[in-house]
């Protein structure tokens, strides 16, 4: 089964988020958007086969949701900027696994 349509959004979406470092709300918002693209693609992949895709589906959503909450959470510019950070990395990982599985499930 070939996933290269998922893949090809997922690199995409990886190569966007890739340069951000500094929390605006530009940043902000391309985090977020990227988010709700890779949350919407790993559903597509997890609808086909459940068994490859489940456990990235449940696990790194999740985990993502956690960061994404720690960020509107933070209360000074410093931690702020520390918890975006984590939230890009936190979506940057999900990514690479998700990518790495389509890779590994040809």
């Amino acid at each position: 089964m070939g996933y290269a349509k998922e893949r090809g959004k997922l690199e995409k979406l990886s190569e966007n988020i890739n340069g951000l470092a500094i929390y605006n709300e530009k940043s902000l918002a391309i985090l977020n958007d990227s988010y709700e693209k890779y949350s919407h693609s790993v559903r597509i992949l997890k609808n086909k086969v459940p068994d490859l895709f489940g456990s990235l589906y449940e696990n790194e959503l999740q985990d993502i949701k956690k960061g994404r909450k720690l960020l509107k959470e933070s209360e000074t510019d410093e931690l702020r900027q520390q918890n975006f950070l984590e939230y890009k990395n936190l979506i940057q990982i999900a990514l690479e696994k998700t990518i790495q599985v389509t890779k590994d499930a040809k």
